[in-house]
């Protein structure tokens, strides 16, 4: 049986130089990278929040001296993780307000002009 536990993922090793996505990353500038990691609202903020808090666990820092502790591949997991759900929360965030300026439109559509 092989033992995957020691292997480096590819996407935290860099050594694939042909990765396109890896490199266009790199390349981008700190400003793009700050503006791209901050959710355009408040809302997906929280929800991020409560789930990355959720999965590390959310002792009161005031009354606990907590540190964790993880290996390179787990960070990466959780990291992946963590933009999965950005991703998922954005798009739902869209869908919604596509449906309710949907809605809007129909309202206005069968309300009749005076």
């Amino acid at each position: 049986m092989n033992n995957m536990s020691d292997r480096v993922p590819e996407f935290l090793s860099g050594a694939d130089s042909s990765n396109q996505f890896l490199s266009y990353v790199q390349s981008l500038s700190p400003e793009a990278i700050a503006q791209l990691s901050r959710p355009a609202s408040v809302d997906v903020f929280q929800v991020m929040e409560r789930n990355i808090v959720g999965l590390l666990g959310a002792l009161p820092p005031d009354s606990f001296n907590v540190m964790i502790t993880t290996s390179r591949e787990d960070l990466g997991r959780l990291l992946a993780s963590a933009m999965m759900s950005g991703y998922f929360l954005h798009n739902a965030e869209q869908r919604m307000a596509f449906e309710k300026s949907l809605a809007s439109t129909a309202t206005d559509a069968s309300t009749p002009e005076s």
